[in-house]
């Protein structure tokens, strides 16, 4: 059943790659099974992911909550309350080794959720390794280092575009010599779709980020194949079945023209659209929590389908609070259900030469197609965010989806559909308040027995780096070992780049 030929002539694992990126997909190796954790301290994240992989899970990806995103320290007055409570709390060194305790590294491939500090978590993870014995260069995994989807939708953003670029293009050359199976970048869809866009805009706008990514390297002096073969994408999964299989298949095909036609990649591996899929956590609902777990096996099999490489499946109680230990292993079951049982995997592209499938996949990448041009037209992806462009459409078509909902246009099963005054006790996860205090005193003695000397010494000669063209990823990694905190190297930055403020769009 390898490689069947589409309607098309074309052939998986070969140019423009519509079928999948290898010819023959998971007939002889499965997606990777990603489970998305992180909540409270280390030591509690830590026992999650040794529970996901006994569990049959074969990646790793971290959750950070929302001060490490900002670049605080988890005893920064602003971090107050919000420690551990959306992801892991990591401050110092000593917080990543003991996220990792146990953990082989050079043999278990991480994604990392992280991007304005997302040079700070892979200068920590390649020290944490370094500290082991192990090679940056036998490190695999992915930071997503996705700023500009901060812009356009979620928020975690501390320096102005300008500087956030250099240091991601600083990350591409730091990694392509350093860590060479480490991928540099996530372009990240899945926020944009979150915030309340359309599939076809999911993939307009998120491919227009990837373009400005590849050519802000390129003005870097970066070769478009030594960077794009690191590149990979992230995107949502919702309902609608039959659109996110084509969804999938359209963005490869327009990404493969893209790189060879009009950006120059010359190698096929620069051509392969890559990407990790996470099902809808905007579909999931508080209402009949339990038709999630409907849901989200209706948007893992669609991504599978679809030919994703890395999959994250979401917990049916992610609506009312993080995912207890048993929700996240239904999660994971669900994927293992499809691919053992399902009998998809025996097939290349099985939908492939379906007429709605070929269809819809021509008509996706022709509009997806037709909003790049628009962005290209205002001056490419960052002067569209800058103007407010992005955002504007994204705004309208979340605007448009609501106003369906509450009609009764779009129906919710269990929302404003099918819905009962039936109640279902479903045990929630909660993060106990006196963990907060325990990682602030940890982060304080962290402190008060380090070489203050030296970690003052690489914060200066930091900010010196900044100040200049010199690539900033040494600079950050010779302070991590001088033992300076997340806080620290942030702000660091933020002395010498400034902060941003956010645009505001009516």
């Amino acid at each position: 059943m390898a490689n069947e030929a589409g309607d098309r002539g074309e052939r998986a694992g070969e140019f423009p790659y519509t079928r999948g990126i290898h010819a023959e997909m998971y007939q002889k190796r499965l997606w990777t099974m990603r489970q998305y954790a992180g909540f409270g301290t280390a030591e509690e994240t830590n026992e999650r992911f040794r529970y996901l992989l006994s569990a049959g899970q074969t990646g790793l990806s971290v959750a950070f909550d929302l001060p490490t995103q900002m670049g605080l320290d988890s005893d920064d007055p602003r971090a107050e309350g919000e420690v551990g409570r959306t992801g892991v709390a990591i401050a110092t060194i000593d917080d990543m080794e003991r996220l990792f305790a146990e953990i082989p590294l050079d043999k278990v491939s991480t994604s990392m959720t992280i991007n304005a500090t997302a040079a700070i978590l892979l200068a920590l993870y390649i020290v944490v390794a370094e500290r082991r014995g192990i090679s940056p260069r036998v490190l695999s995994g992915t930071i997503q280092n996705d700023v500009l989807k901060e812009y356009i939708a979620r928020g975690t953003y501390i320096f102005p575009p300008a500087p956030s670029m250099r240091i991601i293009c600083d990350i591409f050359a730091y990694t392509a010599r350093e860590v060479p199976k480490w991928n540099s970048i996530s372009v990240s869809g899945y926020h944009i779709r979150e915030a309340g866009s359309t599939a076809i805009e999911e993939v307009g706008f998120t491919l227009a980020n990837g373009i400005a990514y590849l050519e802000a390297a390129k003005a870097r002096g970066l070769a478009v194949d030594e960077v794009a073969p690191r590149v990979s994408f992230f995107f949502a999964c919702h309902s609608d079945f039959l659109e996110e299989v084509a969804k999938f298949r359209a963005a490869r095909r327009l990404w493969a023209s893209i790189v060879r036609d009009r950006l120059g990649g010359r190698d096929p591996k620069s051509w392969m659209l890559r990407f990790h899929t996470q099902t809808g956590g905007c579909t999931l609902t508080a209402q009949q929590p339990q038709n999630n777990v409907v849901r989200v096996a209706v948007q893992a099999l669609a991504a599978v389908l679809g030919g994703t490489q890395s999959l994250h499946t979401n917990s049916f109680d992610e609506a009312l609070a993080l995912p207890s230990a048993d929700a996240a292993r239904l999660a994971l079951r669900t994927q293992q259900v499809i691919a053992h049982e399902s009998g998809v995997t025996r097939f290349v592209d099985p939908l492939g030469g379906s007429e709605v499938i070929e269809r819809l996949t021509t008509e996706i990448e022709r509009a997806a197609a037709s909003l790049i041009a628009r962005v290209d037209e205002a001056g490419g992806a960052v002067r569209a965010i800058e103007e407010g462009l992005v955002q504007r459409e994204i705004q309208e078509s979340a605007y448009r989806f609501q106003r369906a909902v509450e009609s009764g246009d779009r129906k919710i099963v269990g929302v404003n559909a099918f819905s009962d005054d039936a109640s279902l006790n479903v045990p929630l996860l909660r993060v106990d308040a006196s963990l907060e205090r325990a990682q602030v005193e940890r982060l304080r003695s962290f402190r008060a027995n380090r070489n203050q000397v030296a970690t003052d010494a690489a914060l200066a000669r930091l900010c010196t780096v900044a100040r200049s063209s010199e690539n900033l990823i040494p600079a950050i990694v010779d302070a991590v070992r001088e033992n300076a905190t997340l806080g620290e190297i942030s702000g660091a930055l933020r002395d010498v780049f400034g902060g941003h403020r956010e645009v505001v769009v009516l």
